[in-house]
């Protein structure tokens, strides 16, 4: 039997050395005996390194599967006595059995999982109920902070980072009972041995209440769902928790106060959107001026919040004399950093329907319904999100300015949003689709599909059918364009 003692207190390279050394000795998991030191043992006595065989030259290369590695060490930072022999274990049978982790009714892989699955929450309640103090006194103009965090398992080393990437310009102390963290803007320490609580106060302790009342809904109270995302053994070190009782007390009066309470007037701006947000015919376009000259306004615009997050207002372009305009429903993403519509994917599908229906692109004016793109960001990636109501009300203005100053004799819908920017009318686009429509000022209006939709579609018979319809609406766009002049 082989012993090795390990201090235990999350550092993965004590458990990794140990656990190499003896593999690639032959040692089986039934013949090494994990101990963990003790407290009192760690802190007056220099723990002896485990004395481990000679490594087999004999034997194969010691390897593992790329998920083993964050897996484990995850696993070292819980408090389980036994988690050291079960990832030996683990390693031993993974030499076998390269597939092992993929067994999740596996006893070893399951307790390994769960183990991880701790600590990772562990990790993440830390993130979120660490409470800074200030320390009174500067070095080198440098702020200092003091928090006091007990967490359940060995996360601070793990954990620390994300605070020096988030307060790097402070000095701090995260003490713990199982360790501390400290940052002096240049080197980030840790000390395995119990941290002390001094319990001192700090102002923002009332900020954190305030913020924390002001929040709290009791008419959305779920008490279960709050306890979980907020345990109780968290709430002796958050200011904010002294308010909980109470609140939770109070909620059903506080409920029914609201209910009873006359409603309220809208805020002043709800009137002003009603005010924007009215039909095409009604909306009076800014006085004569050229397209450049709006599409300079436009650059400007501020009318609605999509104009945030976008790159750029991506306006119409084309001839102010276009007999006919084809108005889709937003820019996408690479329109948006082109600042030109119809660049992207649908637009190169749109421009081989022309080029198969004989229009040439040069003799359109092309725009769109809303002049932002509006997206979800997912990661490096940004997600089309479709315009709502009131954003394409907002936008109308423009349009009808677009309107206004080229005259087309035919107006192009694509798509359900931008038929409803022209008209007003939220029909849907297969009841329309084909049928001129008679407009103000004897413009016609021509609904079709956006050429978006044929890249959604997943059927291949399906996309080739509707390319083809979508082709026979060009056609008789071209034919259109001819006879109307």
């Amino acid at each position: 039997m082989h012993t090795i003692p390990l201090v235990g207190r999350g550092d993965f390279s004590e458990w990794r050395d140990a656990a190499r050394a003896l593999a690639a000795a032959g040692i089986s998991p039934r013949e090494a005996d994990w101990r963990i030191c003790g407290v009192e043992h760690e802190l007056f006595d220099a723990v002896a390194p485990p004395q481990l065989p000679k490594p087999d030259a004999a034997a194969p290369p010691l390897t593992v599967p790329p998920a083993f590695l964050p897996l484990a060490e995850a696993v070292v930072c819980h408090t389980e006595p036994g988690r050291f022999h079960m990832l030996y274990r683990l390693l031993w049978r993974l030499q076998s059995d390269r597939r092992l982790l993929e067994l999740t009714a596996d006893k070893d892989v399951a307790w390994a999982r769960l183990l991880a699955k701790n600590v990772h929450r562990d990790s993440h309640k830390m993130t979120a109920f660490v409470r800074f103090k200030e320390i009174a006194g500067e070095t080198a103009g440098r702020r200092r902070f003091f928090a006091w965090f007990e967490p359940s398992h060995f996360v601070v080393a793990r954990t620390a980072p994300f605070f020096r990437r988030r307060f790097a310009d402070m000095d701090w102390i995260i003490a713990t009972p199982n360790g501390t963290a400290s940052w002096d803007g240049e080197t980030l320490i840790f000390d395995t041995r119990p941290g002390e609580n001094p319990g001192h106060g700090d102002p923002t302790d009332e900020l954190w209440r305030t913020y924390y009342a002001s929040i709290f809904n009791p008419a959305r109270l779920k008490l279960k769902a709050m306890q979980a995302e907020m345990p109780k053994k968290y709430w002796r070190n958050l200011p904010e928790a002294d308010l909980i009782p109470e609140m939770i007390a109070n909620a059903e009066a506080n409920v029914r106060a609201m209910a009873e309470r006359a409603a309220s007037d809208p805020p002043l701006f709800h009137y002003r959107l009603q005010e924007a947000a009215q039909p095409l015919s009604q909306i009076v376009p800014a006085g004569a001026g050229t397209i450049e000259a709006v599409r300079e306004e436009a650059r400007h615009c501020t009318r609605c919040p999509l104009h945030c997050t976008a790159t750029q207002t991506v306006f119409g372009e084309g001839p102010q004399d276009a007999s006919v305009m084809m108005v889709g429903e937003q820019p996408g993403d690479q329109e948006d950093l082109a600042g030109r519509p119809f660049v992207g994917p649908a637009g190169k599908v749109f421009d081989a329907v022309l080029k198969e229906a004989g229009i040439p692109r040069p003799s359109l004016y092309l725009t769109n319904a809303v002049k932002h793109f509006k997206y979800e960001p997912r990661g490096k990636r940004r997600i089309h999100q479709k315009p709502d109501r009131g954003e394409i009300d907002h936008c109308r203005w423009w349009l009808a300015k677009e309107v206004e100053l080229v005259k087309p004799r035919l107006i192009v819908a694509m798509g359900a949003t931008a038929l409803y920017a022209l008209s007003g009318e939220q029909r849907p686009l297969n009841q329309v689709r084909g049928k001129p429509i008679a407009m103000q000022g004897d413009m016609v209006l021509y609904p079709t599909i956006h050429p978006s939709y044929l890249l959604r579609l997943p059927n291949e018979a399906e996309r080739q059918r509707q390319h083809a319809l979508f082709v026979e609406d060009m056609l008789m766009v071209g034919h259109l364009k001819e006879t109307m002049g």
